[in-house]
């Protein structure tokens, strides 16, 4: 192998300028303190890791330690890290930006995360990393600052696009890298732009619906590494079992894809203690909720099964969603109909739910999150707190980046309760809680997991308590009963749920759930719909064995 040594002939005649003077030289203690840090931070050895030794404060763990090395010493920095929910992908990126960055391999990096996670990204790196990262505000700092983090979004709109693509990044990482799956959109050709010597991708689930979702993302770290387009579906096809199916395809993902299993980390997890709190309305409520059931039902409007599942979280929220039907509807047949039931609504006492929240939680200091479906009844349930003397902060989507770290830190430091809508159900992490009340159930149980993924998960140390409200004689009885129960979501930490009902081409559970209200005539036929429709995603469950592309310890 021949090697070009360039010859710094600069240096060479500044040197002997200052030998033929006799001078100027540096102080012999400020060379002698130079000598030995270099020869501190040194590495000997490009085996093993130097990080963690820089890093005492942090007890990482054996997974998360297996994993960086292995991004580092066996994939060259272009990885996909894809553990199961809460195992701490974010502790293995940044494990590795750090281990580059001591290295002396790494001075420019990008890191793009969701919106929501901007400021969460820059305290861990901050706290746990010592990484001096910023998030990008309002006057770009694209060409100026070494370590910036920032959403796709903002990144790939000008005038930001230009200045990114101009950039020479040594690290480059994507959280939440699943929703680059489509290699048609502008956020994805926007990534494959980017000019990166290492590369991370983090996603839970990197294949969703299609084979092809995996083979894009390979393309973004490896391009190549799959072949192209047309050799790899010819060669593998589109089914996503051929992923598990096919031995030289699973050897070539493990190459670059390290995924950890919860069974798989030796870690004692705490429990998730769930208890279903059934609720029955006021005989005031419950007249008003068969009167909506019937008029609605009567009505042309689709919406009917939306104002039922409102009246069950709030009057308000059901209150406020007629308002708007009616002005905005003037070819109603039955609004007297309508006009007597919102005379009734307002006549309603305090919602039977809002009660139970405070039996739960009035006589314990312990801090709670409740979810709730409906930006209406947050509102309602902060006032109906204050009412009774307990201190609440909401938590909704409509918050800007800034107000929704403020608001975790009021949960945090001061509030018992933080009361939250679906935004809350991604974004956040709230292991200093460990008590989760489901005010309304979603009808998408990915959601829910997400949900309780919020306080179950990596870093807590408690058990986890999980209440489930449901109202009798409603359709929250027919949906938890007849779904929720048999499927034993509750029950079940983060799994192959996704991939099940991608399996079963159930795109949208919700919207499968409403296509039984609606097409439904009787509460009989709506039973035994969604009874059938558990049964198939149960018998799935039952007859799928947990696909497994591990590749952390396995040898290649």
């Amino acid at each position: 192998m021949n090697i070009q040594l360039n010859r710094d002939q600069e240096f060479i005649d500044e040197l002997d300028t200052k030998l033929e003077n006799e001078g100027s030289f540096s102080s012999w203690d400020l060379f002698r303190m130079s000598y030995r840090s270099a020869l501190a931070t040194t590495n000997p050895d490009f085996k093993g890791l130097s990080a963690p030794k820089r890093l005492p404060h942090v007890n990482f763990l054996q997974h998360q330690l297996d994993c960086a090395q292995q991004v580092v010493e066996e994939m060259n920095g272009r990885g996909l890290l894809a553990d199961e929910v809460g195992l701490g992908k974010t502790i293995e990126a940044g494990l590795v930006l750090k281990e580059y960055m001591i290295r002396g391999l790494v001075k420019k990096a990008l890191i793009l995360v969701p919106a929501s996670l901007v400021n969460q990204w820059v305290n861990e790196l901050s706290q746990k990393f010592y990484i001096p990262a910023i998030s990008q505000r309002r006057r770009p700092v694209w060409d100026q600052q070494n370590i910036v983090v920032t959403s796709i979004d903002t990144a790939k709109r000008p005038p930001h696009r230009d200045i990114i693509l101009k950039q020479e990044y040594d690290f480059v990482l994507i959280d939440e890298a699943h929703k680059l799956k489509n290699h048609k959109t502008k956020n994805y050709e926007f990534v494959r732009s980017l000019k990166k010597k290492y590369c991370l991708l983090l996603t839970a689930t990197p294949v969703q619906n299609k084979l092809i979702d995996i083979f894009n993302l390979v393309s973004i770290l490896k391009p190549g590494h799959l072949g192209n387009y047309e050799d790899f579906t010819d060669l593998f096809g589109k089914d996503r079992k051929n992923l598990f199916n096919d031995a030289h395809l699973k050897q070539l993902i493990q190459k670059v894809m390290v995924r950890n299993r919860r069974e798989d980390t030796g870690i004692d997890w705490t429990k998730r203690n769930v208890e279903t709190i059934w609720i029955d309305f006021t005989p005031e409520e419950q007249s008003a909720y068969q009167e909506l059931s019937r008029i609605s039902k009567e009505s042309p409007n689709f919406s009917s099964i939306t104002y039922t599942r409102e009246l069950c979280s709030s009057r308000e929220a059901c209150y406020l969603s007629l308002r708007k039907l009616l002005s905005q509807d003037r070819e109603i047949s039955n609004r007297a109909d309508y006009d007597n039931l919102m005379k009734q609504i307002e006549q309603l006492p305090h919602h039977a739910k809002a009660h139970k929240v405070i039996e739960l939680i009035e006589n314990t200091d312990e801090k709670f999150i409740i979810f709730t479906e409906y930006r209406a009844s947050q509102l309602y349930l902060q006032w109906y707190l204050q009412q009774h003397g307990i201190s609440s902060v909401p938590f909704r989507g409509g918050f800007k980046r800034g107000k929704k770290d403020w608001m975790r830190q009021l949960f945090e430091n001061h509030a018992q309760v933080l009361i939250a809508t679906e935004a809350g159900g991604e974004g956040i992490n709230l292991q200093f809680c460990n008590n989760m009340i489901n005010y309304d159930l979603p009808w998408n149980p990915m959601r829910l997991e997400q949900r309780i993924g919020r306080i179950h998960r990596f870093g807590q140390e408690s058990d986890v308590n999980i209440y489930n409200f449901a109202i009798r004689d409603t359709m929250e009885e027919h949906v938890l009963n007849l779904l929720y129960e048999k499927i034993k979501l509750f029950e079940r930490v983060v799994g192959n749920l996704d991939a099940i009902l991608s399996e079963l081409d159930i795109n949208d559970v919700e919207s499968e759930i409403e296509t039984i209200f609606n097409e439904s005539k009787t509460d009989g036929e709506v039973k035994i719909k969604l009874d059938n429709l558990s049964s198939v995603i149960s018998f799935a469950q039952d007859n799928q064995t947990e696909e497994d592309f591990n590749g952390t310890r396995e040898s290649s």
